[in-house]
Parts: structure tokens; sequence; C-alpha cells
């Protein structure tokens, strides 16, 4: 029986996570009120983001916390009260 992984990271793409973020967020102007990096204020893409995320390893370690965060809020508003 295969062990199933505990770390919500565990295979999610970085796109896929910048993704969900820009939605949550309703685009790139209120991500980058919560990341204030560059990728994410001028002239912001997913194509650049995720070229800068790849290269910028400080950069990506925000951005996977902030995920961490947003889906610990998701599932706090799934749960009945």
């Amino acid at each position: 029986m295969e062990e199933k992984s505990k770390d919500p990271l565990h295979g999610k793409r970085l796109d896929a996570i910048l993704e969900e973020l820009v939605e949550y967020y309703d685009g790139f102007e209120k991500l980058g009120e919560q990341i204030n990096i560059r990728c994410f204020t001028d002239n912001p893409s997913i194509k650049s983001s995720l070229k800068f995320l790849r290269k910028t390893d400080w950069a990506r370690a925000k951005v996977e916390s902030l995920y961490l965060y947003v889906l610990r809020q998701k599932r706090k508003k799934e749960k009945p009260q």
C-alpha cells in the first residue's frame, strides 16, 4: 500500500499554485499586496512570474507559504459551525 504524503505541496506544480493564488486574490494586484515582489506588481503575467519564481528561492518560499495560508483559510470556511 502506498503512503500518501501529508505535505499539501507534494505533487503540486508551481504554475497550479500561482494560478490558484491569482484566482483567490482576484488578480495580481491583490496578490502583489500580499507578496510585494516586482513580478506581481509591475506588468505581471503567469509566464513571467513563473520564470522569476523558478530562479529565486526566497520568492518561491514566500509564494508557497502564502499558498499554505490560503489552504488553511479555505478549510476554515468549509467547516460547518
